[in-house]
């Protein structure tokens, strides 16, 4: 009883223990608060030191015996004056140290952004996001076939939406059935790269846009990354180049 109450006033369980002990008690020996509160002697009597050191707790002989004896419930409360102090204290640093501590994470630079995607909603709003790109530009390397299984409206929803809103794209992708008839149309403002899936197969769409990378599967559950970091976004367009340009 009471003791959640006690360690929100910055006392431990076995301090707390001991020292409701000790008030049910009175003066007591050690072996006797020990008991009363559930704990061995010797954890006992480190206890009894520690609520000392905090004013709640105080000793005397009687004869040849060492007694211990519970400190007023009164004490607790500049125990915690002692504590808004301290907390004062370690805030009035906390605010000379803070400005420094922001200029050196200022000067890390960039820190990646992740988000998790997860089902076929996941993956809708990724393609939103797509539709979202300021450069207008877009680079993917995709697997057609797990696309169009996933969204067999594809060309009619999402690569409309594209063209309408003037977004560029350069696709490199596999296809079980070959080269997608009509996949360069100028109209639809893509340009294509094929690659045989035999020989390279894609199992994931890496998708490059603004300063974003995502990386998305379409199994059962979609389930899809995007890194935001400009580092990494470029670098990944070197490396999108690099397989465009060498599948001319």
């Amino acid at each position: 009883m009471y003791e959640r109450e006690l360690k929100n006033l910055g006392l431990t369980e076995k301090e707390a223990k001991v020292y409701l002990a000790s008030l049910e008690l009175g003066p007591e020996t050690v072996q006797n608060i020990a008991k009363k509160a559930g704990i061995n002697r010797p954890t006992a009597y480190l206890q009894i030191e520690l609520l000392k050191e905090k004013g709640l707790m105080s000793e005397f002989q009687k004869g040849k015996k060492t007694f211990f004896a519970a400190e007023s419930p009164e004490q607790l409360s500049r125990l915690l004056n002692v504590q808004e102090k301290e907390l004062e204290s370690k805030r009035a640093e906390a605010m000379k140290v803070l400005p420094a501590l922001k200029d050196i994470f200022a000067g890390a630079g960039e820190r990646p952004l992740v988000r998790f995607l997860e089902g076929t909603e996941g993956a809708k709003t990724l393609q939103t996001d797509f539709l979202s790109v300021k450069n207008k530009n877009i680079e993917a390397l995709s697997n057609l076939d797990k696309v169009f299984e996933a969204f067999p409206k594809h060309e009619q929803d999402y690569s409309k939406k594209r063209i309408e809103k003037g977004i560029k794209s350069r696709v490199i992708y596999t296809r079980q059935d070959g080269p997608l008839e009509g996949a360069d149309d100028p109209s639809k403002l893509r340009e294509t790269r094929y690659l045989p899936p035999e020989k390279f197969p894609v199992g994931a769409d890496i998708t490059i846009y603004d300063n974003k990378v995502a990386i998305a599967t379409y199994r059962a559950k979609p389930t899809s990354v995007v890194i935001e970091s400009q580092e990494i976004a470029d670098t990944m367009r070197v490396i999108f180049n690099l397989i465009w340009d060498g599948t001319k």
